[in-house]
Parts: C-alpha cells; sequence; structure tokens
C-alpha cells in the first residue's frame, strides 16, 4: 500500500502537520543527505499528499531554514533549562553550568547541528550576528557584571569569543575523530570562560 492508498486524517492542526514534516525531512536528510532528498519522499515519510508540502515549504531549503530555526529554539531552550537550575547568586557556577551545557548540547546534536549550519548558509556573517546565545550571554554577561563577578571590556565581544571559543573546541575534538572526553572538553572550556571575565 502506497501513501496515496492510505487514508489520512484531516483532522490535524496546521502546526502538527508542519512539525510532522519537519520531523520526516530532519530524518531523511539525516539517514540520505540533504541533496539525495525528494520532496516525494518527505511527504510520503509523512504521510502526507504532495500538495500539503506546499502549504508549508515552497522548497526544501524552506524546510532546512525551519529545521535550523527549530534547532536553535530548542537549544535555547536548553540552556535557557541548565542557566535556571543554577544557583542565582553564584556567577561563576552560572557561567560553567551554561558553557556545560552548550558543550553537551552540541555533542548530542552534532549530526542536525551540521546538517542545518553547514548544509544551509546563505548569509553567513548575519547568521553569526544574530546568534540568539551570543544575545543571551551578552545578557548575562552585564547583569555579572553589574554584581562584580565579572570583568569585561565589551559584553557583546565578550560573549563572541566566548561562544566561538567553546564552539572551536568541542569542533577541534570532533575533527580528532575520537570519543571525545566529555567531562575534559568542559573542563577546559569552563575554565577557559572563567579566566576570561574574572575580575
Amino acid at each position: 500500500m502506497t501513501v496515496t492508498d492510505r487514508p489520512r486524517p484531516r483532522t490535524k492542526p496546521p502546526e502538527v502537520r508542519r512539525e510532522e514534516l519537519m520531523d520526516a525531512a530532519q530524518q531523511l536528510f539525516l539517514e540520505k543527505g540533504f541533496a539525495t532528498t525528494s520532496v516525494a519522499e518527505i511527504v510520503d515519510a509523512a504521510d502526507v499528499a504532495k500538495g500539503t508540502f506546499y502549504l508549508y515549504f515552497q522548497t526544501k531549503d524552506d524546510v532546512l531554514a525551519a529545521l535550523q530555526a527549530r534547532f536553535v529554539k530548542r537549544f535555547c531552550e536548553r540552556i535557557d533549562a541548565a542557566a535556571k537550575a543554577a544557583a542565582a547568586d553564584d556567577w561563576m557556577q552560572r557561567l560553567d553550568v551554561c558553557m556545560r551545557a552548550c558543550v553537551i548540547g552540541y555533542l548530542d546534536e552534532v549530526a542536525l547541528h551540521d546538517l542545518v549550519f553547514h548544509q544551509f548558509q546563505p548569509t553567513k556573517r548575519d547568521m553569526k550576528r544574530a546568534n540568539p546565545l551570543v544575545s543571551r550571554l551578552t545578557a548575562f554577561l552585564l547583569e555579572g557584571q553589574a554584581a562584580g563577578a565579572f570583568s569585561f571590556v565589551d559584553a557583546r565581544l565578550t560573549a563572541v569569543m566566548l561562544f566561538n571559543a567553546m564552539h572551536s573546541a568541542v569542533d577541534d575534538r570532533l575533527a580528532e575523530g575520537l570519543e571525545v572526553d566529555r567531562p575534559k572538553l568542559v573542563a577546559a572550556v569552563t575554565d577557559f570562560c572563567r579566566r576570561a571575565v574574572s575580575p
């Protein structure tokens, strides 16, 4: 029985249908690669008619852009949840927790990260400038500075450098092709970040 032979429920809300299409596309992109996945395969995996795809997306690139936005949203939610669990008055611990969550989150989702950021880069510099994690880190650093816990010249540039140091450290370990020693990597990243903003 093909997808066109199966009866399809028509009562799902639009946001659910959109998520199902994205889920199907994500799985196929990760398994087969972006270039070799067709819209027909995506709709078949999502169990919808081909026309349904075009209600939500014009092209595969649009799906990839939506997957990137979803990845960023979920990553930020993960960081926010970790930050909330840290002691509010211990600024260095909060920085440690944030950086640890970034490192582990990146390692846990490296295949999806590489798909949405390496396959799809229409304006890489603008995308970096709009990085919501850098914005969150900037605000956090400013709060910590006001509390006397951090010292730096420029909050945003410090946030950019801390984020990119973390990102590059993870990339370097991944490039080795070996199993990443997560505790050691987290310790190195958090130590660097602490030293960078210590008064």
